[in-house]
């Protein structure tokens, strides 16, 4: 019986590790000049980048415009796990989420666009060898997460203080996910383990809408940008067991099992509301308030095939349904702008992220928690020629985890959590955006 819960519990968590990847980790640096004033952009929007942050604001926009960037992201992540005694570091990685953007005036009122951004990705990957195994490793070793939107969008001036504007995105993800599987042999005691690393590759597609509007007069602004939630749908992903560990215990065992996976799960409605206004004829301040809407990630169901299972763990493996209860969030920002020169601007902000995940969820895969972070660039003109530079310090409060519990790290003889563990996270961001107006 023991053996059975076991087993069963552990498959749960191969099948739960992947989709908890996609989730919390909402990358919103998809342009420089929004990014170094803390993401604070939804009433300013006065460049192509607008298409993500909020459309409307290209109807004010001349001619046909360009923009193209990325944002260099890293972190340094550890968790500390009390019970054993141990930390463990993740391993340092860059990320470089892209973007590019197009405006094109079609008339006085009707101005074009298209946006290609990255908002939902990123990974983490955790040191575990045999000399030293991560303790964590049933859970997750890496996860590496992509995602791609391609966005048209139309935009309108309806007089010369308000536009409105509407869109659409397809969505194309692409999702690595590692872990290691225990495969009981015998059920002891003590029981007779084999780690099974496991490795499941998958793409997935959805469509979402977006919309926004723009009000502007004199040196104040009032914008509003949505952006609707979908269903990504990951499809028959390829997923292999290495059941090296298992034949040299085992020799009727093969090699290795093939098999494939399914699921699907839903991303949230983001509302953003904005107002900015002159201070000073050179000085711009601007204020955002995002309410992302996570709690349509409360569950989802994982469908899983592996022909040649059974011999190994009959009657096979069954769906499995998951509970995430994320909550409702919300992002604070401010930004401010000094105008130098007709040639140079910089720029700062602050912002306060707060974190959709409950504790009992939290695990190595990409844990969160509430965060702030200081930004600071500049952008400079020459002529048709724009460039923007921002650099984004972004701290998260420390977090402590049971890391789901995992059965093989329950102390028997004291039923404690020997996976609990603190987690500490700092990234750096630094973002570039080329821009050129014919």
């Amino acid at each position: 019986m023991k053996k059975k819960i076991v087993i069963l519990a552990l498959f749960s968590l191969l099948v739960l590790s992947p989709l908890s990847h996609g989730s919390g980790f909402l990358i919103y640096e998809h342009g420089a000049a929004a990014m170094a004033m803390g993401g604070a952009f939804v009433a300013i929007a006065n460049n192509p980048t607008a298409i993500f942050h909020n459309p409307a604001g290209i109807a004010w926009l001349d001619g046909t415009q360009v923009s193209v960037g990325t944002t260099l992201i890293t972190s340094n992540a550890s968790v500390n796990l009390m019970n054993l005694g141990e930390s463990f570091d993740a391993k340092s990685q860059w990320f470089y989420p892209s973007t590019a953007y197009i405006s094109h005036k079609i008339s006085d009122r009707i101005t074009a666009g298209f946006g290609f951004f990255t908002p939902y990705g990123l990974g983490l990957e955790w040191p575990n060898t045999a000399e030293k195994p991560f303790p964590l490793r049933y859970i997750s070793t890496k996860s590496d997460m992509k995602t791609f939107f391609f966005n048209p969008t139309l935009a309108f001036k309806v007089n010369e203080n308000l536009s409105v504007a509407v869109g659409a995105s397809y969505v194309h993800s692409i999702l690595e996910f590692n872990l290691t599987e225990p495969f009981i042999l015998a059920a002891g005691p003590p029981p007779v383990i084999a780690d099974v690393p496991a490795i499941l590759e998958v793409t997935g597609k959805g469509w979402g809408l977006n919309a926004g509007f723009l009000y502007r007069e004199g040196s104040f602004s009032l914008g509003f940008n949505w952006r609707g939630g979908f269903e990504l749908d990951y499809k028959d992903g390829d997923l292999m067991l290495d059941l090296t560990q298992v034949q040299a215990l085992n020799p009727l065992a093969p090699d290795s099992l093939t098999g494939t996976a399914s699921t699907s799960f839903n991303l949230p409605h983001i509302f953003g509301l904005g107002v900015a206004f002159n201070l000073t004829e050179k000085v711009l301040v601007a204020v955002d308030l995002h309410f992302v809407l996570w709690s349509s990630y409360d569950e989802f169901v994982v469908a899983l095939d592996v022909p040649g299972i059974e011999a190994l763990y009959p009657p096979g493996l069954e769906d499995k349904v998951v509970e995430e209860n994320w909550k409702n969030s919300f992002i604070f920002r401010v930004g401010f702008q000094y105008t130098l020169n007709d040639n140079l601007d910089l720029r700062g902000g602050f912002l306060y992220d707060q974190t959709p995940q409950p504790i009992d969820t939290m695990d190595p895969i990409l844990p969160d928690s509430d965060r702030w972070a200081i930004t600071a660039g500049f952008g400079y003109k020459l002529g048709k020629f724009v460039i923007d530079v921002a650099y984004q310090f972004e701290p998260f409060l420390d977090r402590t985890s049971p890391n789901r519990n995992i059965p093989l790290l329950i102390d028997p003889s004291t039923g404690a959590n020997l996976g609990e563990g603190a987690y500490s996270t700092t990234a750096h961001l630094i973002g570039i955006s080329i821009g050129f107006n014919f």
